[in-house]
């Protein structure tokens, strides 16, 4: 890219064409096969599409779409005409929809047919709001994607966009309270592709990815998009929501080479009998988590069944992507391994002060896919983005080896007998007993005012729950984690509060408290 002058679409689709990829497949979805010159087409469509409709450079457009090849028309076709995708997920609720899209001002939505009786109820309420597109189904009152697309041209001529250009916006999960609106440049999609796609999980041309996360989550977008198309690859993407059993059938039918996923999906995957290696991919070579810690028994479990290592890192909507990671051939389970090529990162205290190797501090990294901002968030901007270095709101310590582990997030740790606890080193615990699919844990009050761990857990089915289980739990967490961080009380639970991504909300518990 030259120095004023960067249009990620030209470098993610198009160079492909320039290059003798027309022919290849690009992309697999529930539908069918695409390939690198019948997405380039779509992509043309797509941003015909959307100026025809009369937006302009800058104008924003909200996606709430399923993983189709229709979202890669939308989100490139966006980029490709300098206006500005904004991803959303595709699990809010009603409110969470009217708060985001009056927040962001988009003036045109496209929304997954599915998606949209939650949206439905507010869109009169959004005075910026100008058209409504429906996709993979049935319209009815609003425009259609598929009809639009079919009456636009496949040609367009790439706007000349700068590399520090917004060029999309993403919305945090919300695992703290309301999502935030975060500002990306053009040039930083290329930057997590060349730093943790390429140098970290060594994608290649002749790679299939699969990522169970979705496109709308930081970590799915370069899963599922970017990093498979920065290197020629091909791509396969899933329209429903990722269980056992959906993952399982397009690991079987598409057979790829890498696979991406969260930690509850890969414990809820161990936990269902049918999910074997046979029943999966022949050709899997690698896995990937990131969006929470990866429990060290889960890890091990996995790799002991399906003879593949799982790679985890932690990365985050305001980094775009992992920054901090393990690596093929130097896994430590329990640990988000050391810092990608290309990200610095620093554990510091209340002060900004390095904290000493082992002792507990604020993650705190920079690299140049740090977001330039928060849409409309002046005050949160300036508590996160402090120069060139990003503050991640996580504790972490780090080892004599260079491995950093999660504590937990810096709202999430609490002290007891004036010892932090980490949430996440007591959940790992209870985890590893053969009894528990899931834990969060946070901190109460007991009946003289002092801060002990509360335990919220799913159990596996079939499990009979009574006291002996319980202490027998307690007894486990002693031995994994210490004496003074066993739960004192133990809540079964048939669900978490999660993000849509996977993240479990623990101030929501906090508050249940």
């Amino acid at each position: 890219m030259s120095e004023t002058s960067y249009n990620a679409t030209t470098d993610f689709i198009d160079r492909h064409l320039n290059e003798g990829r027309g022919a290849k497949t690009a992309v697999i979805d529930d539908a069918g096969e695409y390939s690198y010159a019948e997405v380039a087409a779509r992509v043309n469509r797509g941003a015909n599409l959307l100026t025809g409709l009369g937006l302009e450079r800058e104008n924003r457009v909200a996606l709430i779409m399923h993983d189709t090849v229709d979202y890669l028309s939308a989100y490139f076709g966006a980029m490709k005409a300098g206006i500005i995708p904004i991803c959303l997920n595709t699990l809010l609720t009603t409110k969470q929809y009217r708060y985001i899209l009056e927040d962001c001002r988009a003036r045109v939505l496209f929304v997954s047919a599915a998606v949209l009786p939650a949206v439905q109820p507010v869109l009169h309420e959004l005075p910026a709001l100008r058209h409504v597109v429906v996709c993979n189904g049935d319209a009815g009152e609003h425009k259609s994607f598929d009809a639009l697309m079919a009456a636009a041209s496949d040609k367009f001529e790439a706007v000349d966009t700068h590399p520090d250009e917004i060029a999309f916006w993403l919305y945090s999960s919300g695992s703290t309270g309301m999502p935030k609106g975060t500002m990306h440049r053009q040039s930083s999609l290329r930057y997590t592709a060349d730093t943790f796609g390429s140098q970290v999980i060594g994608l290649r041309e002749d790679d299939v990815t699969f990522s169970a996360a979705k496109i709308f989550f930081a970590y799915g977008l370069g899963n599922a998009l970017t990093f498979p198309l920065s290197v020629g690859a091909t791509l396969v993407l899933m329209a429903e929501r990722p269980t056992p059993e959906s993952v399982m059938k397009v690991l079987k039918r598409t057979n790829p080479s890498i696979y991406f996923g969260v930690p509850t999906l890969y414990a809820a995957m161990l936990a269902n009998s049918n999910c074997t290696r046979e029943n999966g991919s022949g050709r899997l070579r690698l896995c990937v988590s990131a969006g929470e810690a990866l429990p060290e028994d889960v890890g091990n479990r996995w790799r002991e069944r399906f003879g593949v290592d799982i790679i985890d890192g932690v990365g985050s909507t305001e980094m775009l992507h992992i920054f901090l990671s393990n690596r093929p051939g130097e896994v430590r389970y329990g640990t988000s391994g050391k810092p990608v090529p290309g990200y610095t990162v620093r554990l510091v205290d209340e002060d900004g002060n390095d904290v000493p190797e082992g002792e507990i501090g604020e993650l705190i990294v920079d690299g140049a896919s740090a977001a330039s901002a928060y849409w409309n968030q002046r005050e949160k901007s300036i508590n996160t983005f402090a120069g060139r270095w990003t503050w991640t709101g996580d504790k972490y310590q780090r080892d004599a080896d260079g491995y950093y582990s999660i504590c937990g997030r810096s709202d999430d740790m609490f002290k007891v007998s004036g010892i932090w606890v980490s949430p996440f080193e007591v959940e790992a615990a209870l985890i590893s007993h053969e009894s528990v699919v899931e834990a969060a844990v946070v901190p109460h009050e007991d009946d003289e005012g002092l801060i002990k761990p509360k335990a919220y857990v799913i159990f596996k089915e079939g499990i009979e729950l009574n006291d002996a289980l319980f202490e027998a739990l307690k007894a486990h967490v002693k031995g994994k984690a210490g004496a003074w961080k066993y739960p004192r009380w133990i809540e079964a639970r048939a669900e978490l509060p999660k993000t849509a991504t996977g993240k479990i909300q623990r101030f929501k518990l906090r508050e249940e408290a």
